[in-house]
């Protein structure tokens, strides 16, 4: 499949605030002097009166954000997850989550695929803190399908919600014309009774290949995806749980606190099973080429597939 189209999460997320400021009135944009790294720009210039640059001072934005959620608008602020989730965390905390407000955090460039701007900017630790704040739900989508169906069912949902975005152009593998987004809902993309992959963002479609490759070698791996981390679909991972006995976990994030984390919550609680997390190792990580920096990590297929081999043979 080299000829399937790639694109980047952030534009997904720019065009489809874009689109969805027709329909939705009340939809506003805000960014923190960064509306053309996280796509932001393409609402400015479609609603210029219904873009607000906060300029560098995040959490400023999280309570200019807060204020507009409590007069009935719907913001969307916008910065790098670094910054959205990390720097302005207080501020997301106290100001949107504790109130429980109507604010949509956008979140890009999370992860190890930023590359070349090395571990100040990789946040690897988004999930796991916004998972801690009561009520947030947390939307990581796998591809630009996946992603603008997010963004409405973003606007649809009535309270604070984190939605994380990437910079690398990755493989667009749902249909659009078919693809329904159901917050809350993992999605089974392939069958398996050896082995369950679940999957979130970019490694989803890593997960499926892996399962290509397993399969051909006599293993049958179901795999699942994960697009709503908080709420965690408990129901499709406990039914794989019960029906494979082993699963491995995939994501772009630390293995402390995210979706690795989330399942083996609900895993120990309603069916125990042997569970490996892949994903950042508890480490920082480093400056470089996006592509590389994701296989020197082993969030790739080839680790999966490896990853997989290792947990049936224990």
């Amino acid at each position: 499949m080299a000829d399937m189209i790639k694109k980047a999460t952030r534009e997904s997320y720019g065009e489809a605030l874009a689109e969805l400021g027709a329909k939705y009135e009340n939809l506003y944009v805000l960014d923190a002097d960064l509306a053309a790294a996280t796509k932001t720009g393409v609402f400015k210039k479609a609603f210029p009166d219904r873009h607000i640059d906060c300029g560098i001072a995040e959490a400023n934005m999280m309570g200019i954000a807060a204020g507009m959620a409590a007069t009935g608008k719907i913001p969307f602020a916008s910065s790098f997850a670094m910054f959205a989730a990390g720097r302005a965390f207080e501020i997301v905390r106290n100001s949107i989550g504790y109130p429980h407000l109507n604010v949509k955090i956008g979140a890009t460039h999370a992860g190890i695929s930023v590359g070349e701007d090395g571990a100040s900017h990789q946040c690897n630790e988004d999930i796991a803190l916004m998972r801690t704040i009561p009520g947030m739900t947390i939307i990581n989508p796998a591809d630009d399908v996946e992603a603008r169906a997010a963004v409405e069912a973003a606007i649809l949902h009535d309270g604070p919600c984190y939605l994380r975005f990437g910079r690398l152009a990755t493989p667009v593998f749902n249909d659009k014309e078919t693809y329904k987004f159901e917050l809350g809902k993992g999605v089974q993309l392939a069958n398996g009774d050896d082995v369950t992959i679940v999957a979130t963002g970019l490694l989803v479609y890593e997960a499926i290949e892996a399962a290509k490759t397993l399969k051909e070698e006599g293993i049958s791996a179901r795999v699942i995806n994960i697009h709503t981390i908080k709420p965690l679909d408990d129901e499709i991972i406990i039914k794989a749980a019960k029906e494979t006995g082993v699963i491995v976990t995939a994501e772009e994030h630390s293995v402390i606190g995210g979706l690795g984390s989330a399942v083996c919550d609900v895993v120990s609680a309603n069916c125990p099973c042997k569970v490996v997390k892949i994903g950042v190792n508890d480490v920082f990580g480093h400056s470089g080429p996006a592509v590389e920096l994701l296989k020197e990590f082993g969030l790739c297929a080839e680790n999966i597939v490896k990853t997989v081999k290792e947990a049936l043979n224990k």
